[in-house]
């Protein structure tokens, strides 16, 4: 066993094995408050996508990475002594193994309860044969003040402040409860200097180092008076250190208790809590173990209760000092508060970056608009309906939420030849995957692909709202914005063939529709600019943009609002959602089909090196 009797100081770095965000934290808010430097180093978290993790240290964030193996974190952090193994009991084995092969880790925590026992004793053994430590299984760790701090151990802030665990006293501890760890280190607060150092090695039958251990280290160490061992029901640890008395490995003073003396007023074997808190034979109850700690000059309370006094008396007889309450030497930083903690307590007002105004995931079911998904669910509110209540916070009369079903049915798809078809396409054979693929094909979206709904509703509305005359509007768009009409013109469908898509819109329209102003006075823009040439009728784009603005008319929207929904792109999100279906149905296509790598032929490409096209153009 390792001669050394402190396993921690103030550089003692930590590996941790596994993302405990809470315990992480907790041991960086103790560095802070000590004044050492972070004490985590690294993290190793074998299932994480991520290569590091925020933490606070005092108010100023750190990094801290993360590995995917215990040797590669070993590697890149050499200086780390200790692995924290916050594994499940299914792993920690392996995990300790592991460990135990690498040359700069010499103490090891595992906090899983429920370790086969075969595999703890043959960890105990190996651990000692490598003159290495092991606290665990089902231990908490343990605490040197003013030094290093495992994980949860103290518990909170204010507890730590209070048991005065950020100063060095005079008295080792050491436990297999951790919770009576922490009770511990309240009443040597109070009742002596405080706590030197204080383990909890675990309560599964067979920990990796017993009582024995850490208080021969206790023994070696000049700053410990006295130490404090707190037993339990079953087992033979206790009987260790009273033989390690006997042969004079131990003269330092111990307190010694242990729990469960209640267990002699039951019949039979009783088992408490702890896997090892079972007495098997009659020297293993607490009341046998209690006698012969007292007999082998043990200090022995005749109850936990008169423990507190039993410290008070032996410190004072060890140090001559008197044991008071005074703060004076209390010297630590303040750690600062998060926001979230000032903000819960009313101590401090956070502004928020983000406003949300149409869903909220915050209370106890999602709620789309006020209303919570399962009354949603339960009134069969429509795919159309939730596209009323989260893109214009309301929902929609039938005849309207129809009218935005219709819309995506009929802009769903228009084959594979067009620009957003064929790019999610050629992109799907690339071998990318869903989201880039559909993105290739949406970002093709704009004025001469789907784009035009918004600005066929701009110009149409415009032109009404200043009551011109269908051939001035034609006139103005010529020869004021020089543009061709939005939503006028189809490259194959014509007055001769007609696109039926615009002929189910207007069928609905004029039947549905409270008002059918826009729409009407777009069909007569429509019969000059078919007298024209016969292809330049109003196309699906067209029609839905001039049909939406009616919507809103007969929804008794204001022109002012209108405009801004149109102006915000909300009009040709109804495209965008609808085209979104056939070009997921495309990628997907591409996929069934196994298709290869596309290559455009060049057959179809006119390479023509020479030509001065683009510079005549300049000159």
């Amino acid at each position: 066993m390792n001669q050394e009797y402190t396993l921690f100081d103030r550089g003692t770095q930590a590996i941790f094995w596994n993302l405990n965000f809470d315990a992480i934290q907790r041991m960086l808010d103790y560095d802070y408050m000590i004044g050492r430097n972070p004490s985590v180093v690294a993290i190793v978290g074998p299932n994480s996508q991520r290569n590091f993790e925020k933490f606070f240290y005092g108010n100023k964030e750190i990094l801290i990475p993360i590995y995917d193996s215990l040797k590669k974190a070993s590697v890149f952090h050499p200086q780390a002594s200790v692995l924290l193994n916050f594994a499940s009991f299914r792993s920690a084995y392996e995990i300790t193994k592991e460990a135990l092969a690498l040359t700069n880790i010499k103490v090891i925590v595992i906090t899983a309860e429920g370790v086969p026992e075969r595999f703890a004793r043959e960890l105990s053994i190996q651990a000692k044969k490598l003159n290495k430590w092991i606290i665990g299984p089902a231990s908490v760790g343990g605490i040197k003040p003013y030094a290093f701090k495992i994980a949860n151990t103290g518990g909170a802030v204010e507890n730590i402040k209070l048991a005065k665990l950020f100063k060095e006293g005079s008295v080792g501890i050491v436990t297999r409860s951790g919770g009576l760890l922490n009770e511990l280190f309240n009443i040597v607060s109070q009742y002596a200097d405080g706590v030197a150092e204080g383990i909890a090695i675990g309560g599964d039958k067979f920990p990796g180092t017993e009582f024995v251990d850490h208080l021969i280290r206790f023994e070696r160490n000049p700053k410990i008076k006295f130490s404090i061992m707190i037993g339990e029901v079953g087992g033979k640890s206790e009987y260790k250190v009273i033989e390690a008395i006997k042969n004079k490995l131990i003269t330092k003073p111990i307190i010694g208790w242990c729990i469960g003396t209640v267990s002699d007023y039951f019949g039979g074997s009783i088992q408490f809590g702890h896997a090892g808190a079972k007495a098997d034979k009659a020297s293993e109850s607490a009341v046998q173990k209690n006698k012969a700690m007292k007999q082998a000059g043990i200090f022995v309370p005749n109850g936990f209760n008169q423990l507190p006094y039993l410290v008070k008396e032996l410190y004072e007889s060890l140090t001559d000092n008197t044991v008071g309450n005074s703060s004076q030497d209390i010297n630590i930083i303040d750690l600062p508060l998060d926001c979230e903690t000032l903000v819960k307590t009313n101590k401090a007002r956070k502004k928020t970056h983000f406003v949300c105004t149409i869903s909220n995931d915050t209370k106890e079911e999602i709620t789309y608009c006020n209303m919570p998904i399962t009354e949603i669910v339960e009134k069969k509110y429509t795919v159309t309906d939730i596209i009323g209540l989260l893109w214009f916070k309301q929902k929609f009369p039938v005849w309207a939420s129809n009218f935005i079903d219709l819309i995506i049915k009929l802009t769903a798809d228009h084959g594979p030849a067009v620009s957003g078809a064929h790019n999610t396409r050629v992109t799907a054979r690339a071998g990318k995957d869903l989201t880039a693929s559909i993105a290739s094909g949406i970002l093709t979206i704009g004025p001469r692909f789907g784009g035009a709904i918004d600005a066929a509703a701009k110009y149409f509305k415009m032109a009404y709202e200043n009551k011109m005359e269908p051939e001035d509007f034609v006139e103005y768009m010529k020869n004021v914005e020089k543009i061709p009409i939005p939503g006028i013109g189809h490259r194959i469908k014509s007055t001769k063939n007609p696109d039926k898509r615009v002929g189910l819109l207007k069928n609905y329209v004029f039947n549905k529709f409270p008002t059918c102003k826009l729409i009407n006075y777009a069909l007569d823009v429509e019969k000059v600019t078919t007298s024209k040439k016969e292809n330049l009728i109003l196309n699906v784009d067209g029609a839905i943009g001039v049909s939406l603005v009616d919507m809103f008319w007969a929804l008794n929207y204001k022109n002012k609002d209108i405009d801004n929904l149109i102006q915000r792109g909300a009009f040709n999100a109804f495209f965008v959602i609808g085209r979104t279906i056939g070009l997921i149905g495309h990628y997907l296509d591409e996929k069934r089909l196994n298709m290869p790598l596309y290559r455009h032929p060049v057959d179809d490409i006119l390479y023509d090196e020479e030509s001065t096209i683009e510079y005549s153009q300049e000159v």
